[in-house]
């Protein structure tokens, strides 16, 4: 295996493990993948049936566009809901390399919500004018390939974050960090406007231009004022506690 493939998928496996860390995880029935260079555009994604919390860089199957399993273990077969989301980006945005979806319960919550997520904290504001929404099909598989088109069409070309309605959440990044941090930061947003709801009185209303300085100050963050790439530190501090509470990640 080459290298480059080896390192992509102890990061990948750290992924998995911090998603569990946080409470992200729904039992195995959701799915991060990350594209292995070369031309073949190849992914990598998690088995179905293995918890995120036993997830090992091994473990990780390697699927082409078709969604043949060309590399890893396959005794736990591919999700195909999983394989139908994520090979519908890798293949219509060239910039995301990692694919991250989430079912949280503050994620679903919000994507119940008409209204979809309220710019009214500094989390969601981060989100100014970069949000995309999906509306929902049933849940996806290969019953339903056309919807590959309309989740990349939804996404649209720059968006990073996606709420999938009646579903829960997606975020895209060129690295496993950039796509877990934008995940992070959405998901934080939705748990703030799930904790609001049902408490009396009217929401704030900052201003466009506080706004748009928010967008700039979240990236201005992931990306440790320039001297990072997007979600890097971050990312870096959570696979240190991984490495501390259990490091088989990286078998």
């Amino acid at each position: 295996m080459a290298p480059a493939e080896w390192a992509l998928r102890v990061q990948l496996a750290c992924a998995f493990r911090i998603n569990a860390h946080l409470g992200w995880e729904d039992s195995f029935n959701t799915h991060t993948s990350m594209r292995v260079p070369g031309p073949e555009h190849h992914f990598l994604i998690n088995p179905y049936g293995l918890r995120f919390d036993e997830i090992k860089a091994s473990d990780l199957l390697k699927v082409d566009l078709q969604g043949r399993v060309v590399g890893g273990k396959t005794i736990n077969p591919l999700n195909e809901a999983g394989f139908i989301i994520h090979s519908a980006i890798h293949m219509r945005r060239e910039d995301a390399h990692c694919v991250l979806h989430t079912h949280t319960l503050a994620g679903m919550a919000v994507a119940a919500m008409r209204h979809g997520l309220l710019p009214i904290n500094i989390f969601s504001l981060g989100f100014h004018e970069c949000l995309s929404y999906h509306e929902f099909e049933g849940a996806s598989g290969k019953h339903n390939l056309s919807e590959q088109d309309r989740l990349a069409e939804s996404l649209g070309p720059v968006n990073n974050a996606m709420i999938m309605r009646a579903h829960g959440l997606l975020t895209v990044g060129r690295t496993v960090p950039e796509a877990f941090v934008w995940m992070y930061r959405l998901n934080r947003a939705c748990e703030v406007q799930v904790l609001t709801h049902g408490a009396k009185g009217s929401y704030v209303s900052p201003s466009k231009a506080a706004s748009e300085a928010t967008v700039k100050g979240t990236r201005d963050y992931m990306n440790t004022y320039g001297t990072r790439g997007l979600g890097d530190e971050e990312f870096a501090a959570f696979m240190r506690l991984m490495d501390q509470k259990d490091p088989s990640f990286r078998d």
